[in-house]
């Protein structure tokens, strides 16, 4: 007890010395309360026949059964396969174009040009995916698409993409790329822009050229924003992008094998049922799986590099 009223009043000692940090980080402390911690006792129903009229916690327990659907359908790997395997490409590919184009961004000298630069990369982000989606449309089109009026102008053959699963892997993750990149890139930038100008000056003077300036100080000390992040992306590697998914890829069964993920599989599964409890099931397996993969991940690199670890 006497432990207790130590540190509670070495933490209201530190929060009247240190007032105004803590009132600036109170409006984030009070979003995550509200719409992360306070919601969590909502995950019970998942486990519940939920009934409107009795309540989250008056509704009748079924354990499991809600998590069946997943497993009785047969699909259960193929979509966590596919799920997995989509994210992993996304953290991988979207960090590395960050990185990049963050690198490439802070060696411009031309100020406007940055700016310009900047603008131009960060643009997609705040572009719908609907839109997305009706671009990729127009381009991939078999009757009037852009890419078969190139092949049919330099006398090849149409090409029906629409009914193509292998090449649709690669073009989910080319949009991916395309809408992630500039967000990520202003994270980087942050951190290059945050080096110490001593440690290029004292570069330049022992002779060090761009690529090693690169190579030698902005990549090693970028390596604990990199693994922050790629921990923070653990966490929702079960949760596909399910806006990319559904507007590239609509109700096109075809293409289900290689496209479908959690999320859209669900969405068909379950619209129109208004089913809430097989949807809280989905995301208490989603949330769980990448809860182990964090924690693990995390432990690994906690072996390998203590700094760098999240807790």
């Amino acid at each position: 007890m006497e432990k207790v009223r130590f540190h509670l009043k070495s933490f209201f000692r530190e929060c009247k010395r240190k007032k105004v940090l803590f009132l600036m980080i109170s409006p984030v402390l009070l979003y995550f309360i509200i719409f992360a911690y306070i919601p969590m006792p909502g995950a019970y129903i998942a486990f519940v026949d939920y009934n409107i009229g009795k309540g989250i916690f008056g509704s009748n327990f079924v354990g499991l059964k809600n998590f069946e659907f997943l497993a009785r359908t047969g699909d259960l790997w193929r979509i966590t396969k596919n799920t997995l395997l989509y994210n992993m490409a996304f953290l991988a590919f979207t960090n590395l174009f960050q990185v990049a184009f963050a690198i490439m961004i802070s060696e411009i000298s031309s100020k406007w040009f940055k700016k310009i630069s900047q603008s131009v990369i960060l643009l997609p982000y705040f572009i719908s995916m609907v839109i997305v989606g009706f671009f990729a449309y127009n381009f991939f089109n078999y009757d009037h698409g852009f890419v078969n009026t190139i092949l049919t102008s330099l006398g090849f053959e149409k090409h029906d993409f629409y009914s193509d699963q292998g090449i649709w892997k690669y073009i989910i993750v080319f949009f991916k790329i395309w809408a992630s990149t500039g967000y990520g890139m202003i994270i980087y930038l942050a951190a290059i822009t945050g080096i110490s100008t001593d440690i290029y000056e004292a570069a330049a003077l022992d002779g060090a050229s761009p690529i090693q300036k690169i190579s030698r100080i902005i990549i090693p000390l970028l390596k604990p924003t990199i693994i922050l992040l790629f921990l923070f992306g653990l966490g929702g590697i079960l949760k596909g992008s399910f806006d990319l998914f559904f507007n590239l890829i609509g109700n096109n069964s075809v293409l289900f094998k290689q496209t479908d993920i959690i999320d859209t599989f669900v969405f068909r599964s379950l619209v129109g049922s208004f089913n809430f409890s097989q949807g809280a099931a989905v995301g208490f397996y989603q949330s769980i799986f990448g809860l182990i993969l964090v924690l693990t991940v995390n432990a690994i690199v906690k072996k390998i590099e203590p700094d760098s670890a999240l807790f």
